[in-house]
């Protein structure tokens, strides 16, 4: 199931202590292991994801709720089942993929020209989840998370791209952003948790990812 919203009276009272970017890998590693725990599932596809904090100008150790990530919108597509939505740069594992967080780099580099190469750019990984619309196929997604300079640019590089936006992190905790999606396909209406960010709506996978993110990054004690 599509995890609910945050609580917005708990997120607007809770202290920031939110790991500094200078920590995020040791907690990243605590929760869900190092990056080589993530092995592709023999018996779905695979693809993996980057969510991409950029911190501000200015802050030698921001904090993750200080800097913003990087989202694109999919192109319309009758054979993208995530036509025209919201997202993380990503895609499927190719046979030439180093492995799953080679497959982040790789995509989020032709579809936006971020460059995720350089060292010490990947922090960690994030859990693997599933999506649960009838319209995907067997599928595991493996998020990863990178970390850019201040005033990293980002671009349309792609086809499959409509556009790139910097969000702020923070943004996806404020009580004014968070509603509800309506999803439908054929006969079946489903309501989703969203957050809706410059006229923009972050919802299904994509909000999954980010909203547990959060949490760790909250209270990266806690279970």
């Amino acid at each position: 199931m599509e995890e609910p919203p945050l609580d917005s009276a708990e997120t607007a009272s809770a202290p920031d202590r939110t790991a500094p970017l200078s920590r995020l890998a040791r907690v990243l590693a605590g929760r869900f292991g190092g990056i080589e725990s993530a092995q592709p599932d023999p018996a779905r596809k695979n693809a993996a994801v980057a969510l991409v904090l950029r911190p501000p100008e200015g802050i030698a150790d921001a904090a993750a709720l200080q800097c913003d990530f990087l989202a694109i919108r999919r192109a319309e597509s009758a054979r993208d089942p995530w036509s025209g939505q919201m997202a993380l740069p990503g895609g499927r594992l190719d046979r030439a993929d180093a492995g799953l967080s080679a497959a982040a780099v790789r995509e989020t580099g032709e579809e936006t020209g971020v460059d995720l190469t350089r060292p010490r750019a990947l922090l960690g990984r994030g859990e693997a989840l599933r999506p649960v619309a009838v319209r995907i196929p067997p599928l595991t997604i493996w998020p990863f998370v990178f970390r850019v300079d201040a005033g990293t640019d980002a671009r349309v590089a792609s086809h499959e791209v409509a556009a790139v936006h910097w969000f702020p992190l923070r943004a996806m905790e404020d009580p004014a952003n968070q509603g509800t999606h309506t999803w439908r396909y054929g006969g079946v209406v489903r309501h989703f948790p969203c957050v809706r960010i410059d006229g923009q709506v972050v919802w299904g996978l994509t909000y999954r990812v980010l909203t547990r993110f959060l949490k760790v990054v909250r209270d990266p004690a806690a279970p």
